[in-house]
């Protein structure tokens, strides 16, 4: 049996940074083991790509939930990256750091030392800001563009709208004052997606001490005396198993990561029974507390060229593609949403309780995906989108079978709390407010899909029980906190009952932050090499 000091389960946005800052330590080996395969695929790095990843078997899992109550009973499709880089090799790249009180409220939960201070010395040590103009401060692996200089025309009529509203601009809505109509900030280096695997793991794979095994699908732990002390896991048509002196770290997400603890026998004892698993460690929390944003769009035909002119068309593209070959810039160089940011439903509340995207393109995901975001509409459209910034619905997802290789039960229990449904009225009516603007109606031809100028407020909420969708944030399902009454991992992200074990990724989160989690995770995982760092001095 193979031998390393480290096994990393997962080569995703958190599996990456942590494993690209641990072998800084040249005296330690590493070994990663990622489900998915190699990130060769050149729509991984085209930020365009996005597009043809949603629904691409070889790079997604493309769960699906439970038929949710709170959607009609409506199925909802779940994208997560299968492919070194994860679910950040996918995403649309939208690199926002949460807000303060997001992380105050994640010690509130039981993780101290996670507080506001804390992780924002994090995130500044981690990244580099790059200008319009190139110049970048900071200097960390994870580039952060503004790419103000290169969006669409078009989104002059969303700050427009916002300013007859009353609501201020902000440059960067990862700075304070935080709310206010943004261009999104993404993570690209050069026009091509800088995911964590080519900020962090590549150069350490470059250096030596990590061993990566891709399509390397981990079965279990194998834990003695209340210690996790090797993994058994199918690779190359064959069982392994490898061994590891130091500790097991599991990073393969809000997904996988519960999964591999319940096939473990780490979880509900009750549950684990009825499959036939012993139980090592029984803790309910296992796969509980799981939060997920879900929002809708609203679609309208403009008055004036979007994106669709351009990406409809075979002429367009390729001038698209002649200009991001020579420059890297253009419409293949973005993500598709190109503005939004934190807003207040209502000026009076102390902070903001929506996320909303501006999209000067329109698209139609459907679960069947007989259409890709590339394969935009043949007239001019855009988007302007919400989803609540902070849910307070819970759901679960729990193992099917031993079967490693069989999708687990995903239940998010969407909109099971009326604090939830008040709070898509909310988002709902804004949405709305910006689209009776005078900006707006200027760039509005007709409503298409479904028309959320003339809604009331259960039409609002009927709407959105009928076409949302998760907005791809699944987070909880092994949360951290004081004690194994309330959650899985301490502060330090060690999984309680069991020695040489931590979990590192979105599914530690004590409470889901207030817009996408990438950067949040790629931040965790990056403070977590530290505290990992300082417990083996």
């Amino acid at each position: 049996m193979e031998v390393f000091d480290t096994v990393i389960i997962g080569a995703g946005s958190a599996g990456c940074v942590l494993a690209g800052r641990l072998a800084e330590d040249k005296r330690k080996n590493i070994l990663v083991l990622e489900a998915g395969g190699p990130d060769r695929s050149p729509w991984l790095h085209l930020p365009i790509g996005y597009g043809k990843t949603f629904y691409h078997r070889g790079v997604n899992w493309m769960f699906e939930s439970e038929p949710e109550a709170g959607l009609n009973d409506r199925v909802s499709y779940w994208p997560r990256g299968k492919v070194v880089g994860g679910s950040g090799a996918i995403n649309a790249m939208v690199y926002a750091r949460g807000l303060p009180h997001d992380f105050d409220d994640w010690v509130a939960a039981g993780a101290d030392g996670w507080g506001w201070d804390q992780v924002e010395k994090t995130y500044q040590a981690m990244e580099t800001q790059i200008a319009p103009n190139g110049q970048k401060s900071g200097n960390g692996p994870m580039t952060v563009q503004d790419v103000s200089d290169q969006i669409h025309p078009a989104n002059r009529h969303f700050f427009n709208a916002a300013n007859e509203l009353g609501i201020s601009r902000q440059e960067d809505y990862n700075q304070s004052p935080f709310a206010g109509a943004s261009i999104y900030r993404i993570n690209t280096l050069g026009g091509r997606r800088n995911a964590s695997s080519r900020a962090f793991l590549k150069p350490a794979l470059r250096r030596g001490h990590i061993t990566l095994r891709p399509h390397a699908l981990v079965d279990r732990l194998h834990i003695r005396d209340g210690r996790a002390e090797a993994v058994s896991y199918f690779w190359r048509g064959k069982a392994h198993k490898v061994a590891a002196n130091a500790e097991i770290i599991l990073a393969a997400g809000a997904v996988a990561s519960p999964a591999i603890l319940e096939r473990s026998g780490i979880g509900d004892g009750k549950r684990l029974s009825q499959l036939g698993i012993t139980t090592v460690v029984d803790n309910p929390n296992v796969g509980a507390h799981l939060q997920d944003h879900i929002g809708v769009n609203y679609y309208f035909k403009a008055t004036e060229p979007t994106l669709n002119n351009i990406l409809h068309h075979w002429p367009g593209r390729i001038r698209a593609a002649f200009q991001y070959a020579f420059t890297r810039r253009g419409p293949l160089a973005l993500s598709v949403n190109q503005c939004g940011g934190y807003f207040r439903s209502d000026p009076s509340l102390r902070l903001p309780d929506q996320q909303l995207y501006f999209n000067p393109v329109t698209y139609t995901t459907t679960p069947s995906g007989t259409r890709s975001i590339v394969n935009t509409d043949p007239f001019p459209g855009f988007i302007i989108g919400f989803n609540p910034a902070r849910p307070t619905s819970r759901g679960h997802i729990h193992i099917r079978s031993l079967d490693a290789a069989d999708q687990p039960v995903i239940t998010p229990r969407y909109l099971t709390t009326n604090e939830d449904c008040q709070s898509v009225i909310a988002g709902g009516k804004l949405c709305r407010d910006f689209a009776l603007t005078n900006s707006l109606k200027a760039l509005i031809d007709t409503p298409f899909v479904s028309d959320i100028t003339s809604m009331s407020d259960n039409d609002i909420l009927e709407d959105f029980r009928q076409r949302s969708g998760t907005v791809f944030h699944p987070v909880g399902t092994c949360r951290m906190g004081r004690n194994a009454n309330t959650a899985v991992v301490d502060q330090k992200l060690r999984v309680f009952g069991i020695d040489g074990l931590r979990v590192v990724d979105a599914s530690v989160f004590p409470n889901i932050t207030s817009a996408n989690t990438n950067a949040p995770t790629m931040m965790l995982a990056w403070r977590a090499a530290d505290i990992i760092r300082e417990d083996r001095i």
